[in-house]
């Protein structure tokens, strides 16, 4: 990135570098979550998720339906969301994101203030399921080599 000073201070000689923090919008009073916190599910899949947990577990072969173009891209369409925990499950919402810092992302519709997240690795969260129980531990990480 460059940036062009318009009125330097007289000692500045050209060729130097800096560091700068740059503010691009600031909102007070957000909700905001852990950037490590949002996943991408597909639609198609949650959808099965849903019907595999409200006992409709049979298997239809997709194979023998020819779906109208417009279902078949909705079936594919990404859902940006975040598990939300609920009576010991977690279950995906979807959010809409606003303002991303650094390490966190301000959330515009889908979470509360309040509500419990599931944060972790991209892998844990890419492999849990939706409705899956889950058991709240809100212990700090000891990171090796710290000090206790």
């Amino acid at each position: 990135m460059v940036v062009t000073l318009e009125d330097p201070p007289s000692g500045m000689r050209p060729g130097l570098s800096t560091t700068a923090k740059i503010t691009t919008a600031t909102r007070h009073d957000a909700v905001t979550i852990p950037i490590q916190a949002l996943t991408i599910r597909m639609r198609r899949e949650l959808e099965e998720q849903s019907k595999e947990s409200k006992g409709k577990g049979m298997v239809q072969a997709a194979a023998a339906e020819t779906k109208p173009e417009a279902a078949a891209s909705k079936e594919k369409e990404e859902i940006q969301g975040v598990f939300v925990v609920r009576n010991g499950r977690a279950i995906f919402t979807q959010v809409e994101t606003g303002i991303m810092g650094a390490t966190d992302t301000e959330v515009l519709k889908g979470v509360q203030p309040g509500d419990e997240i599931v944060t972790g690795s991209f892998s844990v969260l890419r492999t849990l399921k939706n409705n899956a129980k889950v058991k709240v531990d809100n212990t700090a990480t000891k990171l090796p080599g710290s000090a206790a």
